[in-house]
């Protein structure tokens, strides 16, 4: 593990204590936890973000898509590159990158790709680049969010659908590494045990409602510098959102494109239901992640199927408390019925 925490305060990241001193949390599994800067981050990501403060010259160009984990990440991944690479990979194309490498694959986190390689292989991407994080805003690189910086598209996501979809990528992904490890079956990681650290904000990039919170101030800040997206939304109207996308990142489609389909063309192509079906995301994996683990139901209002009604309430009062004044509200969608 890289010995060396950070701080902040400053363009470059600046060696202040051992990554090992900040605090520890091991009751997410499989995932160990570090608090810094008031968010619990993932050790093997938060081992490459000195490196990203140092290192990473972001291009004009470049687009940051950030997000809370399980809020759509992968969806925004791939309509994203699709977007912003139509001309060289038509979206109706049978050879398209996306029909061959999950979504994770083409848009790389940027503390993850210094964690492991300096940020070699980013460097070497041809402009335009779209790259991701799950860094919260206060942590991000002073060259991303200063100046002209770069362009960033955040999207949130209903705090307790984020919630239930990340006890099952959990649990998902401990089952597959301890199929790995052979080792002992551990104690259940229970929904209710999950529940309780998640209202404590104790979870990946946690506590969410903070995450959120600093790119939506930034967004009515620089709304020409940040786009936040409603998941929610997306679902309701994917095709509109993917033409306001296309407008943030400076390609908007042209007459021509929105007449031959172009727009529906990429609303398919990155369909829950299309990338899941693909062969390249029934196997393979993206580090120790199975493909398939990325992709569950994708819907709203499915947390109420697994919350009870106090539960859900409990959660709703901690965010709202958390959001007052702000003038940010979650777009909560009626539930959907059980099956």
């Amino acid at each position: 593990m890289s010995m060396v925490a950070w701080s902040s305060s400053t363009d470059d990241a600046c060696a202040i204590a051992d990554i090992t001193s900040l605090p520890l949390e091991t009751r997410f599994p499989p995932f160990r936890l570090r608090q810094y800067g008031g968010f619990w981050l993932l050790e093997k990501f938060l081992e490459g973000v000195p490196a990203l403060h140092s290192v990473f010259e972001p291009r004009p160009s470049d687009v940051v898509l950030g997000s809370f984990p399980k809020c759509g990440t992968t969806w925004l991944k791939a309509l994203a590159f699709a977007t912003r690479n139509r001309a060289d990979h038509p979206p109706g194309g049978l050879d398209h990158p996306l029909r061959r490498r999950n979504p994770h694959d083409i848009v790389h986190y940027l503390e993850l790709q210094f964690a492991v390689s300096m940020g070699h292989a980013l460097a070497a991407l041809p402009s335009p680049r779209v790259l991701a994080t799950h860094l919260p805003y206060s942590l991000l690189p002073r060259r991303i969010t200063a100046g002209q910086g770069c362009r960033i598209v955040y999207i949130c996501r209903d705090p307790k659908d984020a919630f239930v979809s990340s006890w099952f990528f959990t649990n998902k992904t401990a089952a597959a590494e301890r199929a790995r490890a052979g080792g002992e079956e551990p104690p259940p990681y229970t929904f209710e045990e999950a529940f309780e650290l998640f209202c404590d904000g104790i979870c990946v990039s946690g506590p969410q409602w903070r995450h959120v919170l600093g790119y939506w101030e930034e967004s009515r800040r620089r709304p020409e510098k940040v786009l936040f997206l409603r998941y929610e939304e997306m679902l309701r109207d994917t095709a509109g959102n993917v033409r306001k996308l296309a407008e943030f990142m400076g390609c908007g489609f042209s007459g021509e494109e929105e007449a031959s389909g172009v727009v529906q063309d990429i609303v398919e192509l990155c369909s829950l239901k299309s990338l899941k079906n693909m062969d390249v995301n029934k196997s393979g994996s993206h580090g120790p992640l199975a493909h398939e683990s990325f992709f569950r139901k994708g819907v709203a209002g499915d947390w109420s199927n697994h919350m009870t009604p106090a539960m859900a309430e409990r959660l709703d009062t901690i965010v709202e408390d958390a959001l007052r004044g702000s003038g940010l509200t979650f777009d909560v969608a009626e539930p959907e019925p059980s099956a």
